[in-house]
């Protein structure tokens, strides 16, 4: 089968591309990640996606418009709730690697957001399965959590740039705000 595989970063790229490679697809990774705040973050995570892609041997599409504006417009209203917030950002990026699985003739899309136990798993699985019936391309789902161990200890080994924080603002704020403690 050939398959777009969305790519949040290159660490998290290691398993499932393993993966879908040893099930026999042919695999293609599309980066589309709008959330990723800042800029300079964004470009950062696509280089180290990069040149792993390229020891790999896997090809790359990138949605270089970095939307942020849409982005925005879109999970504003929920920005401080993950529960909705997440899912609206989930939408974004699945809904653009979508329509470039369908325009450029692949069998089906999925995800490296399935291998992130950090994820909401049921919510990427939900939004790629609604996705996928609204355009009429297959979401290719697998559980890919059992590898996230291993894929954090390759990316270590490979010296992998490695984020502390999904992507968008509100996650490097969860991530990192202490309620104005220093150091906390």
């Amino acid at each position: 089968m050939r398959l777009l595989l969305h790519t949040c970063c290159g660490p998290c790229s290691i398993y499932p591309l393993d993966v879908l490679r040893e099930e026999g697809h042919e695999v293609s990774a599309c980066y589309c990640n709008p959330n990723i705040h800042p800029y300079r973050e964004w470009e950062k995570r696509l280089d180290t996606l990069r040149e792993y892609l390229a020891t790999v041997g896997v090809d790359l599409r990138v949605d270089d418009r970095y939307d942020l504006k849409q982005y925005l417009e879109a999970v504003l209203p929920y920005a401080y709730d993950p529960a909705r917030r997440c899912p609206t950002c989930y939408r974004i990026r699945l809904d653009e690697v979508a329509r470039r699985a369908a325009c450029e003739g692949y069998d089906a899309f999925s995800t490296t957001l399935l291998v992130s136990p950090y994820q909401n798993h049921e919510g990427v699985a939900r939004v790629g399965r609604e996705v996928a019936d609204t355009l009429g391309i297959p979401f290719y789902y697998r559980d890919f959590r059992s590898g996230w161990k291993e894929a954090v200890r390759r990316s270590r080994e490979l010296g992998m740039y490695r984020q502390g924080y999904c992507g968008c603002v509100f996650s490097e704020r969860e991530r990192y705000y202490r309620g104005g403690q220093k150091g906390g």
